[in-house]
């Protein structure tokens, strides 16, 4: 039997803004402050007589969003999409690797958001919406003109592959 062997069409990955983990740790820590304020709160009321588990829960929380916190710059360097001829091959996740390839042609709508953090890092999400809501997919993290770019491009590619059906 022989080995099959593939041209060497070995598409770049494109990231996404190291700018993006700054975001991704910034709402990890502001989460975890609201356990810690809840701790600190039930610590100085009551006297001791606040139950053993609610502190333990508490601060169990507080440790959990810390913890990931640190794997911000790991999961945002996980984000990444690739343009090919026929789809967008989009992948995201660190021990849980998601990969969604969209069709061109399937695209409805190509959407620009910018909450107030990413705008303030000059950073956009771009989301795809097809017909299926399974395939909704997020690109977050790009810088402002790469995702009007990207955005411009798929709607282009969309057209063109959907005139065909």
């Amino acid at each position: 039997m022989t080995q099959q062997t593939f041209p060497a069409l070995e598409p770049k990955w494109h990231r996404v803004s190291p700018k993006y983990a700054v975001s991704d740790l910034i709402i990890n820590v502001v989460t975890s402050f609201f356990p810690l304020v809840g701790v600190i709160i039930v610590s100085l009321t009551n006297n001791g007589d606040v139950p053993l588990w609610l502190t333990l829960g508490l601060w169990a929380l507080v440790v959990f969003f810390l913890v990931n916190s640190l794997f911000a710059f790991r999961r945002v360097k996980a984000i990444g999409y690739i343009l090919r001829e026929d789809d967008l091959l989009f992948r995201r996740g660190i021990m849980f690797e998601r990969v969604v390839a969209v069709p061109y042609g399937r695209l409805q709508l190509v959407d620009i958001t910018r909450g107030p953090l990413l705008r303030a890092l000059g950073l956009s999400t771009l989301k795809f919406v097809t017909a299926s809501a399974a395939t909704g997919v997020q690109l977050p993290g790009l810088t402002t003109s790469d995702a009007e770019a990207l955005r411009d491009r798929l709607v282009e590619l969309a057209e063109s592959r959907r005139s065909g059906l």
